[in-house]
């Protein structure tokens, strides 16, 4: 046997045996040094509760764990120009003698703390949700996220995911879409 062929089976067994002790010391479950870093307690005791924190000033909302002070306030985006609003085409469903039953202002799930697509506005009724999108791009890559339960023209796009709207009917909603100016 030649000395290399001796020194690999040495070599491996000696940094398996490192990457081992390097894992002995992780610490357990619910073992507050796990998250952020700190060293594990020197005794079996548990370690002193965390001082209360001070209540922020008043006026000034609490800030969650996960934002940065650098992360800057999300603001909603806007309709593109020459878009229909979203009230708009429900009107305009309305006026074509369609249903739009159960008319909601839901904008406010456009945002981070909602479904977070990035629209600028959706009007939900039980037949059809109209998302109206900052531009024709987000649009479209919406509408190919919801495949066959979507029908967009510009940065419009109705989605009847959840629905039980027929085939003929989302027909009916598409073309009142299609020929809104």
């Amino acid at each position: 046997m030649t000395k290399r062929a001796r020194v690999l089976p040495i070599a491996a067994t000696l940094l398996i045996a490192l990457g081992l002790s390097a894992c002995s010391d992780d610490p357990e479950p619910g073992d507050p040094s796990w998250a952020d870093g700190s060293p594990r307690p020197a005794s079996a005791e548990a370690a002193p509760p965390e001082a209360p924190q001070e209540a922020p000033p008043s006026g000034t909302p609490p800030r969650t764990p996960s934002e940065s002070p650098s992360t800057p306030p999300f603001t909603m985006p806007t309709k593109a120009s020459g878009a229909p609003g979203a009230r708009k085409v429900v009107d305009a469903f309305s006026a074509a003698g369609l249903k739009v039953a159960n008319a909601r202002n839901r904008t406010v799930d456009c945002g981070p703390d909602g479904a977070g697509i990035g629209c600028a506005e959706l009007l939900v009724t039980d037949a059809v949700k109209v998302y109206v999108f900052p531009t024709e791009a987000n649009a479209i890559n919406q509408t190919d996220v919801w495949g066959a339960d979507a029908y967009r023209k510009g940065a419009v796009v109705l989605s009847y995911l959840g629905t039980k709207t027929a085939e003929a009917e989302r027909k009916r909603y598409n073309d009142v879409l299609a020929r809104l100016g």
